[in-house]
This record gives C-alpha cells, sequence and structure tokens, in this order.
C-alpha cells in the first residue's frame, strides 16, 4: 500500500475511534498541529507521555510527529544522513509539498473526511489542504452542506487550507449554519482567504452565542485591512464576555494601526482583567506607534503584576521611539525584578535614544546576571555613545567572558568615544580573533554590525 493509504488506514486500525485516549492518535494529533499560535495558547505538553505515545506507534506516524519538532516544515533537508527513521523504505517524499498528490489518493483522502476517528479525518484534511486542484475544492464544497456536522466541519477547515477562490460564497451560506463549529470554521477560512466581500456578514457573528465563532469572526475581519471595522472592533474589546475575543480584536486594533483606537487600547491595558490581553493591548500600542500611548505603556512596564505585559509594554514604548521615555525605561531596566524585562528595557532604550546620557540603569545592566541582557545593554550603549559611560564599558569588558557580549562592549567603547593607544593594542593582540577583527572594525570607522538585538514583541501577533 502507498504510503498516503498506510498513514490513514494505520491511524483508523490503531486509534479505533479513540482519538483521545489512545496513544498512536496522540502522536498524530502532535505530528499535525505544529502551528506556532497553537503551541503558544495551550498548555506545554507533557513530554513523559509524547514518548510513551511514540513507542510502538506505525513508522509512518512517527515520522510525521518527527518531523514537525524542528518547525522547518515538511521534508526538513537539513536532518542528518542517518536519522533513527532515516531507513524506513516508505519515506514520505516531497508531492505532500508540490500539490501533486494522484486523483486517486485525493478521492481516497476526500472519503476518509467522513470517517468517524478524528485523528483520520485530521490527517486527511491537512493533506488535502495542500493540494490546489479543482477536484479537492469541489470534494470540499459538496460536503460543506452534508448531513453530519463533522464532516461540514472539517469541509470548511480543508477549504481554508487550500483557500480556493470559488469556495468564498459557499462559505459565506456556512456562516449561517446551526452548528458552531462550521460557523467558527468557516469565518476562519474566509479569513485566510482575506475575501472583503464577506466583512459585513463576518461582522454580523461579532455577536454569535458561541465564543469561538465570534474569535474566529474577529480575527478574520482584523486580516481584511478594512478601517470600517474599527467601530465594531472597538465594542468587542472593551465588552466581549470572553477573554480570547478581546485578544484579538486588540490584536486587530493593532494591525489596522487605527489611532482612533489609542485611548480605547490604553483603558484595557489599565483595566482589563486578563493578562492576555493587557499584553496583546500593549503589542497593538506598539504597533500603531502613537505617543498619545505612552503614559498607559509607562504605567503598566511599571507595575501590572504580569511580566510578559511588562515586557511587551517596554517593547512598545521602544517601537514608539519617544526620547521621554528613556528615563522611565532607564528605572526598569535598574529594577525589575526579571531579567527578560529588564534586557527589553536596554533594548528600547537603544531605541529611543540614539545621543545624550545614558540612563543610569542601562549602565548597571553591564552586570546583569543574564548574558543577553548584557549583550543588550552593550548594543545600547553603542547606540547612545554617551562617553561618561566609557569607565563602566571597560570595567565590563574586563571582566566579561561571553565573546558575544565582549564583541558588543568592543562596538560600545567605540562608539563612546574611546581612544587609547593601549586598550587599542590589548584588543588587537587578543587570542580571540572574533575580539581582534571587532576592533579592526572600529578603528576602520565602519562599526560592528554585530550584535544587533532585535528582540520581537510578545505574543506575536497572529490570534
Amino acid at each position: 500500500m502507498r504510503l498516503l493509504g498506510s498513514i490513514v488506514t494505520a491511524v483508523a486500525l490503531f486509534t479505533g475511534g479513540e482519538y483521545v485516549a489512545d496513544p498512536t492518535a496522540s502522536i498524530a494529533r502532535f505530528a499535525i498541529d505544529d502551528s506556532y499560535d497553537n503551541r503558544q495558547q495551550t498548555a506545554p505538553f507533557d513530554v513523559r507521555a509524547l514518548i510513551a505515545a511514540a513507542q510502538g506507534a506505525p513508522p509512518a506516524i512517527c515520522l510525521l510527529a518527527a518531523r514537525s519538532l524542528p518547525g522547518y516544515g515538511w521534508g526538513n533537508w537539513s536532518d542528518a544522513p542517518a536519522t533513527p527513521l532515516s531507513g524506513l523504505t516508505t519515506a514520505p517524499d516531497y508531492r505532500f509539498e508540490k500539490g501533486s498528490l494522484p486523483e486517486a489518493d485525493v478521492q481516497f483522502l476526500l472519503e476518509s473526511l467522513a470517517s468517524e476517528d478524528a485523528c483520520v479525518r485530521e490527517i486527511s484534511v491537512r493533506l488535502l489542504g495542500r493540494q490546489k486542484g479543482a477536484n479537492v475544492a469541489s470534494g470540499l464544497t459538496t460536503r460543506l452542506t452534508a448531513s453530519a456536522v463533522p464532516l461540514r466541519e472539517v469541509a470548511a477547515f480543508g477549504l481554508g487550507l487550500s483557500e480556493s477562490p470559488g469556495a468564498v460564497e459557499p462559505l459565506m451560506r456556512a456562516l449561517r449554519d446551526a452548528a458552531p463549529g462550521v460557523r467558527a470554521n468557516s469565518a476562519w477560512a474566509l479569513g485566510r482567504m482575506e475575501a472583503g466581500r464577506a466583512l459585513s456578514p463576518l461582522m454580523e457573528l461579532f455577536r454569535d452565542d458561541a465564543d469561538k465563532v465570534r474569535e474566529a469572526a474577529v480575527s478574520a475581519v482584523g486580516r481584511m485591512d478594512s478601517s470600517s471595522a474599527v467601530a465594531a472592533l472597538l465594542r468587542v474589546v472593551q465588552q466581549d464576555k470572553a477573554a480570547s475575543v478581546r485578544r484579538v480584536a486588540a490584536w486587530a486594533l493593532g494591525g489596522l494601526e487605527a489611532r482612533e483606537a489609542v485611548a480605547v487600547l490604553s483603558g484595557v491595558l489599565s483595566q482589563d482583567s486578563d493578562a492576555e490581553v493587557r499584553e496583546m493591548a500593549a503589542w497593538a500600542l506598539g504597533s500603531i506607534e502613537d505617543r498619545k500611548a505612552s503614559p498607559a505603556l509607562a504605567t503598566a512596564a511599571r507595575s501590572d503584576a504580569d511580566e510578559d505585559v511588562r515586557e511587551t509594554a517596554v517593547w512598545a514604548l521602544g517601537s514608539i521611539e519617544d526620547d521621554a521615555s528613556a528615563d522611565i525605561l532607564g528605572a526598569i531596566a535598574a529594577s525589575d525584578r526579571i531579567s527578560r524585562v529588564r534586557g527589553m528595557a536596554a533594548w528600547a532604550i537603544g531605541h529611543v535614544r540614539e545621543s545624550g546620557k545614558a540612563p543610569a540603569g542601562l549602565v548597571q545592566l553591564l552586570k546583569d546576571e543574564s548574558d543577553e541582557t548584557r549583550k543588550k545593554a552593550a548594543w545600547a550603549l553603542g547606540q547612545i555613545g554617551d562617553a561618561t559611560a566609557l569607565p563602566a564599558i571597560k570595567e565590563a569588558l574586563r571582566l566579561e567572558k561571553d565573546a558575544d557580549v565582549t564583541r558588543a562592549l568592543i562596538r560600545a567603547l567605540m562608539k563612546s568615544g574611546e581612544n587609547s593607544e593601549s586598550t587599542f593594542k590589548e584588543l588587537l593582540d587578543s587570542s580571540d580573533p572574533q575580539v581582534r577583527e571587532a576592533a579592526v572594525r572600529g578603528l576602520a570607522g565602519r562599526g560592528s554590525h554585530n550584535p544587533w538585538p532585535w528582540p520581537m514583541p510578545r505574543p506575536r501577533p497572529f490570534p
């Protein structure tokens, strides 16, 4: 039997419909649930349970699960030549990537969507979602009106994965389906397609009874880049009863860069009871880049109980590039109990202040326990070029053991005006070739491009 058949058949044989409880189903689910955001939004998986599920699993299923782990997608070309599963005679080929499954396999997968086994349905629809042929779109659209709710749900899911333009109208009709899962998947699919003509019916779902439907609709509208949705999104971010929906509404407003949302998002940042909503509000304010948000962000950065909210608020202050925030950021760098937040404060200081006086809190970070935080502090001092910080930079350079931080300190030394012949000689005589290179770059006036700490905000803007 071909690999494709063996994957689905093996799952059916081993799970017997018990998708949640069976270990083979567990590992198959792990293999296919590989999106970044899904991993962020669920509890950390149990490593021991995962390894237990792997024991005795069909090799084809195990290989699919293993290939999801590096995060590089299917067909990881950078694998070592001899991995534990590399001897499989039925190793997957690259037809999964090229969208060229034979017609017989496509039909087999379409039929498998009606399986009572959830794992079979999930693997089948994800494989179909990689195909772009008209036969796939037609088969999925037909199943969108099936009598069985699970089949309608998975059909909408598949149409979203394949992004077939001809599926927009059927999916818009499915927004009125009696089953919440079908409505939610249809909204999600229309958002993936960025189907602008679905904007109004999607906004009608903002008042749906089901949380997951409202969340999917808000997310879909956020992907359509329409300013006409701002007023409705403002209502949702303030009033929706579900934190997950409010969070996605904040994301959508940030993605739209809606300046009229600054006051509302500032209020959400200070008042919402859910930390993930506050964090996304901070991200949205940083994306909008309006200095009117600075006071609310500064308050959150200093005093929010959640470290992720504080870190994202600090990032947002750096993104807004308001020099008036530098001293506040310096105080956070000196006092926050979490090194990750202190490091973000260092990055933000380097972003908002590119000359003048370095805040005392930034200089303190040259002694931080975290290599990454010290590196960001050195980078920021290089951005500012404050000659009064030279003694602290020299002392840090004398004691530093980390190679990357050392190079960052050399960069800071040069950009802060160091011109001592003895200092240059010591650097050029270093046994570390990378230190010598950094010194040569500084002397040549070219500066060192590394390190260039550029932390991304959390949460990532993908609801």
